[in-house]
């Protein structure tokens, strides 16, 4: 099922891609895998993903010692700062950055890793109440001051778009992120990048993609539907 599924999403994107006059291998499709068991993401792997989501650091650093080593791990979930020492020199990126306090914590843990880690900051386009995120006004001061801190490498955004039954929905979404990504980008901040943009879940990333996502993250449409008792 995970091999055919995986089939399916990559078929999505390589349309999603056409229509919008993009190459698939410019997306990063990463396997949503939280909560999942190991031989779930490991059918996967076996089905050719090479990146994986997490959003909880005790299961990520749980499951990394038992996957293949060159897995790019994601951690994709609310990062607590006291946590941050644990993932520091394990994950390939940290999605969710929404602050200078988190920013500055993962700048020292890395520096004492000797780590150079690689971060999205995490951006509340819709302004969702129960999710977490700056606002859009706030990014790019934010942005000037990621840029100054050693061992971090901002990549790019991140945002979460609110759940809706139809994805057409979130595409003002998905494009607002996209021009702020354009409007950081030309204020030519040394120390930062604005390639990477992680938007588009299960229900809505081909609208992401056809909106610029160069990551989306599918968990359901991958793996089917979450275990929340684990």
């Amino acid at each position: 099922m995970i091999k055919d599924n995986l089939e399916k999403v990559r078929g999505n994107i390589f349309h999603a891609c056409e229509r919008a006059g993009r190459k698939a291998e410019d997306v990063t499709l990463i396997a949503v895998s939280k909560t999942k068991p190991l031989e779930d993401l490991r059918e996967a792997y076996e089905a050719g993903a090479r990146d994986f989501g997490e959003n909880k650091v005790q299961e990520l650093v749980d499951k990394i010692p038992e996957m293949p080593t060159d897995v790019r791990w994601h951690m994709i979930g609310h990062l607590q700062r006291n946590k941050v020492k644990y993932i520091v020199d394990k994950v390939y990126m940290i999605h969710g950055v929404d602050s200078l306090r988190l920013a500055e914590e993962i700048s020292k843990e890395a520096v004492k890793h000797e780590v150079v880690v690689r971060i999205l900051m995490e951006v509340n386009v819709a302004e969702e109440e129960s999710k977490f995120g700056i606002t859009v006004a706030d990014a790019p001061k934010l942005a000037e001051e990621i840029a100054k801190l050693p061992g971090v490498s901002l990549q790019g955004l991140m945002t979460i778009a609110p759940y809706v039954e139809n994805p057409e929905e979130n595409r003002e979404i998905f494009a607002k992120l996209r021009q702020l990504a354009v409007d950081i980008s030309r204020k030519n901040i040394d120390n930062i990048s604005m390639n990477v943009l992680s938007m588009g879940m299960t229900g809505d990333y081909q609208v992401a993609i056809e909106e610029g996502a160069t990551c989306v993250r599918v968990g359901t449409g991958i793996f089917g539907e979450r275990n929340y008792q684990i």
